[in-house]
């Protein structure tokens, strides 16, 4: 599915029906509880593990996936994206130009939705894949702590 439109806090994918959005929010340390290690390294948000920059404190998390398909809306749970901090939508390239390597694909049969969404950072990258079934969300796969 070919992507429509990205920015620094949304991607958006468009095509044969199908329509995807992921948004990125603002983090709010307030809202949260956080615990450090020797008091400067961050090793959980709300007592649980988180992908992205580790031991630093987010500027931004996934705060929703929005994905329409044939106009019925397939529901993906919070538990698929509360855990991913400073989602990573564009980069520029050596040119200066504005890229991003997210991406939407779709199994040969057409029945599995595969949504791609890779972070790069100095400290934390990670890539997760969101998989949607039979308009169905079926599970995510996490990589993290790849090489820059």
């Amino acid at each position: 599915i070919p992507m429509v439109d990205y920015g620094n806090k949304f991607m958006k994918f468009e095509g044969d029906d199908v329509t995807v959005i992921v948004k990125a929010g603002i983090f709010n340390p307030t809202k949260h509880k956080l615990s450090y290690y020797d008091e400067k390294f961050l090793t959980k948000i709300d007592g649980k593990g988180y992908y992205g920059n580790y031991g630093k404190l987010p500027k931004t998390f996934v705060e929703s996936v929005t994905i329409l398909v044939n106009k019925d809306t397939v529901k993906i749970p919070d538990i698929a994206y509360v855990d991913l901090y400073n989602p990573s939508f564009i980069y520029k390239d050596a040119s200066g130009t504005e890229r991003t390597l997210n991406s939407v694909y779709f199994s040969a049969d057409k029945r599995t939705m595969y949504i791609y969404l890779l972070n790069k950072e100095d400290r934390g990258s990670y890539e997760v894949t969101w998989i949607i079934q039979d308009k169905k969300y079926l599970r995510r796969v996490v990589d993290f702590n790849l090489l820059k």
